[in-house]
C-alpha cells in the first residue's frame, strides 16, 4: 500500500468524527429545546389546574361525572339536585359497586337525587369515559353537558370527551380534591407527583388525538 492510501485511510476516521460533530450538537439542542419545552409547558398545566374554578351559574342538558373521589359524585349530585341538568351520568363505576352502595357514601340530602334521574356505567378508563357518555348523549339528543371531574383530571378529561362529542358544549365544572393543596403543589410532592403523572397522560392522549388514525384502542389505562 503507498503511503498516500495509507495516509488517506488514517485520515478518514478522523474526517468522519467530524463530520457526526454537527449532526451531535443538532441533535443535543433538540434534546434540550424538547426538555425545555416539556417544562414550560408542565407549569402552564400546573396553573392552569390550581386556578381553574367551576361556573357561578352552569346549566346544561345533561350531567357527566368521571368517577374517583366522592367529593366529584356528591359535586354532580347537588348540580342535578339544584335542577341544573335534566339527567346525571356517573361514568366509570366499578362493576362490583351498585347503586345502593353509591347512596351509601353520598351525602343523605343527595340520595333522592340518586333514585330520580342518574344512569351508572362501568367504563375502565378515560377514553370509554368519552365513548360512553358521548353514546348516552346521542340516545337522549342532548346538546350541551356539564362536565365534573377532579380539577388536575379536566384537562385530559376535556380532550377526550371533546373528541367523542365535537357537536356538543361541554362545561367544565372541576372538584378539588379536599386532601390535596393544588394551590402550592411545588411545596406538596402528592400534588406534584399527580401534576406531573396526569401532564405526562394529558400530553398522551393530545398526542394520540391528533393522530390522522384518531381514537386507538391501545392507549386503554390512560
Amino acid at each position: 500500500m503507498s503511503e498516500a492510501v495509507q495516509a488517506a485511510a488514517t485520515a478518514d476516521p478522523a474526517g468522519k468524527a467530524r463530520k457526526r460533530r454537527p449532526v451531535r450538537r443538532v441533535l443535543l439542542a433538540l434534546a434540550g429545546a424538547a426538555v425545555v419545552g416539556v417544562g414550560v409547558g408542565f407549569l402552564a398545566f400546573a396553573d392552569l389546574v390550581a386556578s381553574t374554578q367551576p361556573p357561578d351559574n352552569p346549566r346544561a342538558d345533561g350531567i357527566v361525572v368521571l368517577t374517583g373521589d366522592t367529593a366529584r359524585i356528591d359535586g354532580a349530585l347537588a348540580l342535578l339536585a339544584e335542577g341544573r341538568a335534566e339527567r346525571l351520568l356517573i361514568s366509570g363505576v366499578n362493576p362490583t359497586v351498585s347503586r345502593d352502595t353509591i347512596a351509601r357514601i353520598v351525602a343523605p340530602e343527595l340520595r333522592p337525587a340518586l333514585d330520580c334521574c342518574v344512569d351508572i356505567d362501568h367504563a375502565r378508563d378515560t377514553i370509554e369515559n368519552a365513548s360512553s357518555t358521548g353514546q348516552w348523549a346521542a340516545d337522549r339528543n342532548f346538546s350541551s353537558l356539564i362536565v365534573v371531574t377532579s380539577d388536575y383530571h379536566m384537562p385530559r378529561s376535556m380532550a377526550e370527551l371533546g373528541d367523542a362529542m365535537p357537536d356538543v358544549e361541554l362545561i367544565a365544572f372541576p372538584v378539588a380534591s379536599p386532601d390535596l393543596d393544588l394551590k402550592a403543589w411545588w411545596r406538596n410532592r402528592a400534588a406534584f407527583t399527580i401534576l406531573a403523572r396526569e401532564y405526562g397522560k394529558y400530553l398522551a392522549a393530545e398526542a394520540r388525538l391528533h393522530l390522522p388514525t384518531g381514537r386507538t384502542a391501545t392507549a386503554a389505562g390512560l
